[in-house]
């Protein structure tokens, strides 16, 4: 099946799995149903909701995730301790770059797994994700 045609339910479905580590591009559902006369604002809150979901996704994936397994990986204590103690002073503010591509999955899943706090957490993401989703919708219509 094609997203596409699914319109906004097409968006948030791609929203959601280009915010997993799944590759996958939003933005050409998002451009395509712009470009179909879809409205800017409900493109806008449907992708960004998606995306939102999708990184809260990693979040909780990370979660389950247990430092003991990093150990047994080969890190060591002293940089397992300097990673979460990073985490726990500024991990929630990293949050707001988990819309970058390549970096932002992982990001998500490592504040997840080193236990960031949720509330800040999913307010940076979300207005980061918001924040680029309207940049691609200005650039629509600027071009």
């Amino acid at each position: 099946m094609d997203l596409i045609e699914w319109g906004y339910l097409g968006l948030f479905v791609g929203s959601f799995l280009a915010a997993t580590i799944i590759p996958f591009s939003s933005e050409l559902i998002l451009t395509t149903l712009l470009f179909n006369g879809n409205n800017p604002i409900s493109c806008l809150i449907i992708a960004s909701l998606g995306n939102s979901f999708g990184g809260l996704t990693n979040y909780f994936i990370g979660r389950l995730g247990n430092p003991k397994w990093l150990l047994k990986l080969g890190m060591t204590v002293t940089k397992l301790n300097r990673f979460q103690s990073t985490t726990s002073k500024y991990g929630h503010w990293l949050a707001f770059f988990a819309w970058v591509p390549i970096i932002g999955d992982p990001l998500s899943i490592a504040l997840g797994y080193f236990r960031a706090r949720l509330i800040p957490f999913v307010l940076l993401m979300s207005l980061g994700k918001t924040m680029r989703y309207a940049v691609v919708i200005y650039l629509f219509y600027q071009l």
